[in-house]
Formats: C-alpha cells, sequence, structure tokens
C-alpha cells in the first residue's frame, strides 16, 4: 500500500516481531512500519479484529505497539532510533510476535 519514493537514504534499523526493517532517520515507527509493508500493528481487546494506523496524528491510538519493552506506545508518534525493538500487540497489552 505504502511505498518509498527513494530506498537510498534508508540507514537506520528497528526489528519488527524479530525481523530487521531498513528505514529513515525521523520516520515515526509507524511511517516506518507502513512503507515495509506491516499490515497489522495490535489486534483489539474485545474482537481480536486486526488493526493500522488510521489518522497518523496520535488521536486514533489505532498504532499501539510494544517499543523497547514498553506497552500501549503509539507509532505514529514515536520516531525511529537505531535497534528499536518494535513489537505487536495483541488486545490490551498483551504483547505476542506473529
Amino acid at each position: 500500500m505504502f511505498r518509498r519514493l527513494r530506498a537510498d537514504d534508508l540507514t537506520t534499523t528497528i526489528y519488527f516481531d524479530g525481523r530487521p526493517l531498513r528505514c529513515r532517520p525521523g520516520d515515526s515507527i509507524a511511517a516506518a512500519l507502513l512503507a515495509a509493508g506491516v499490515e497489522r500493528f495490535r489486534t483489539t481487546p474485545v474482537s481480536g479484529t486486526d488493526r493500522m494506523p488510521h489518522c497518523m496524528i496520535g488521536n486514533c491510538f489505532d498504532c499501539l505497539v510494544e517499543i523497547d519493552g514498553r506497552a500501549d506506545q503509539q507509532a505514529c508518534l514515536v520516531p525511529v532510533r537505531e535497534g528499536s525493538q518494535v513489537r505487536s500487540q495483541l488486545g490490551t497489552g498483551k504483547f505476542d510476535a506473529v
């Protein structure tokens, strides 16, 4: 769905569910995940429905993930940092790699 216009400036590496992803410094974690083709960031607590970013400005909370061991982080508001460990989140703070 998303693709980068240029791939020559992907100098930062983060890890999503253990998989290394190259991204651009200054990207939000959500933007980096979307550009890498990630289609599920979390599941809802009630129905287990897959969710991914909707607003990209911190209003909707659909992009919640675990970042470096902290659950319920809004991926659209957190900039990438070299080596960050990002995990998908199941429901309300129960995380699991898929």
